[in-house]
C-alpha cells in the first residue's frame, strides 16, 4: 500500500465572519491510499486557531502518517490520539479505499436517493442587512431551522434579526439555534440568555469560552435555553476525560464535529456517553471540502438522528468537488445520478 498526503486551499466565495474572526480561504489536506490498482481518498480539515492540532509538526505528522501506513487504520488511530483531523483523514481513506468506488463510504436509503437528512441553514455574522438578507434567503428556501453566528455585532441589532424572524414565523414553523462561539463575557452570560429566552431558541451554543468548566456548569444549571456544547469537546482525549466533562458541566446537547473529535471513533463515543446520560447532540461538518462533507453525511444518516444537522456547508467555497450532494428544502440529499467531478492526478 502507498500513501501520500496533498495540501489543498479552499477559497470562500465571499468572506465568512464568526466572533473569532473573518475567513477567506481554509487549508484542508487529502490523504491518498493506493492498492492493487484501486484509491482511497481521506480528508484532514483543520481550522486554524481552533482545531486542537493546529501544530507546527502537523505536516510532519502527516509525513508520518503516510510512511507508516501499513501499521493499519487501529493502530494509526490510537497513535494519532492528538490529531483528531488526521485520525478522521485515515478513518476515512482506508474506507474508501474498501469500499466499492471511493465515495460511496457508507451505502444506505440516503446514498440510494431514497431519503435525505435535515439540516439547518448557516447564517454567517456581518453587517446587520448582510445578516438579514442571508435569513430571509434561509427561509425562502425552505430551511425550517437557522442558526445564527452571534455575538460579533452589536447585541441589541442581533436580538433585532431574532425578532425580525419571530415577526414572520413561529417556533412551530422555524427553529431557531444561535452559536456564540464563546464571545460572551462569563459574567454577562446569564444576562444575555434570559434576553434571548423570548425568541423561544432551540439551543445556544457555546455561551463562553472553552475550559470555565464551573461556570459552564452553572451555566447549564440555571438556563432559559438549552446549551450546547462545542469547542468544550475539543482536545479532550480519553474516554474518561470525556465521561467527566459530561458528568460535571451536563449540557443538554453536544455537537459533534468528526475532525475535532477524533473522527467516525471519537464522535460515537461521544454519541454513547451522551446518550448514556440523556444529552441530545447532533453532527456538524467543520468546513470540510465536499470529499470530507460527503463521508460525514453518509455517516451521519447511519446514525438515525432525526434532529436537523450541520451539513449544509458544502456551497461555501468557489473550488469546491461537484458531487452528489444537494440542498433542497431544509433537506440534504444524495443525488446519485449526479457524479462527482473529481481527479485524483490532480492531487497526485
Amino acid at each position: 500500500m502507498k500513501a501520500t498526503y496533498h495540501k489543498y486551499i479552499l477559497h470562500f466565495k465571499r468572506p465568512s465572519g464568526t466572533s473569532r474572526g473573518v475567513m477567506n480561504d481554509k487549508e484542508t489536506w487529502f490523504i491518498i491510499l493506493e492498492k492493487g490498482g484501486k484509491k482511497g481518498i481521506g480528508e484532514c480539515g483543520i481550522l486554524r486557531g481552533l482545531s486542537i492540532d493546529d501544530r507546527p509538526d502537523y505536516e510532519a505528522k502527516l509525513q508520518w502518517t503516510c510512511a507508516n501506513i501499513q501499521l493499519g487504520e487501529k493502530a494509526l488511530w490510537e497513535a494519532l490520539i492528538e490529531f483528531p483531523s488526521i485520525q478522521f483523514g485515515v478513518e476515512m481513506a482506508f474506507q474508501s479505499l474498501d469500499s466499492e468506488t471511493p465515495f460511496l463510504l457508507f451505502p444506505s436509503e440516503f446514498t440510494n436517493t431514497e431519503k435525505s437528512i435535515p439540516i439547518n441553514g448557516l447564517v454567517w455574522m456581518g453587517e446587520e442587512s448582510f445578516m438579514k438578507q442571508q435569513i430571509k434567503e434561509k427561509l425562502a428556501d425552505g430551511f425550517r431551522c437557522v442558526k445564527l453566528k452571534i455575538g460579533a455585532i452589536d447585541f441589541d441589532k442581533e436580538l433585532q434579526l431574532l425578532h425580525y424572524i419571530r415577526q414572520h414565523f413561529t417556533p412551530e414553523q422555524v427553529e431557531i439555534r444561535v452559536d456564540a462561539n464563546g464571545a460572551f463575557d462569563v459574567s454577562l452570560a446569564l444576562d444575555k440568555i434570559i434576553q434571548l429566552t423570548g425568541f423561544v431558541i432551540h439551543s445556544i451554543e457555546q455561551p463562553i469560552q472553552k475550559n470555565n468548566t464551573d461556570s459552564m456548569a452553572e451555566l447549564c444549571k440555571v438556563t432559559s435555553i438549552p446549551i450546547a456544547l462545542d469547542e468544550e469537546l475539543i482536545g479532550v482525549f480519553s474516554l474518561e476525560e470525556k465521561e467527566r466533562l459530561l458528568q460535571k458541566i451536563k449540557p443538554q446537547y453536544i455537537i459533534l464535529k468528526p475532525s475535532f473529535v477524533g473522527g467516525f471513533r471519537g464522535t460515537k463515543e461521544w454519541i454513547l456517553l451522551a446518550e448514556k446520560y440523556k444529552i441530545g447532540w447532533w453532527i456538524t461538518s467543520a468546513l470540510e471540502s465536499n470529499i470530507g462533507l460527503n463521508a460525514i453525511a453518509q455517516w451521519t444518516y447511519l446514525q438515525h438522528n432525526p434532529m436537523p444537522q450541520g451539513l449544509g456547508t458544502g456551497a461555501l467555497y468557489t473550488n469546491n468537488f461537484d458531487c452528489p450532494l444537494q440542498v433542497s428544502q431544509g433537506q440534504l440529499w444524495y443525488k446519485k445520478e449526479k457524479g462527482w467531478d473529481f481527479d485524483f492526478d490532480l492531487l497526485l
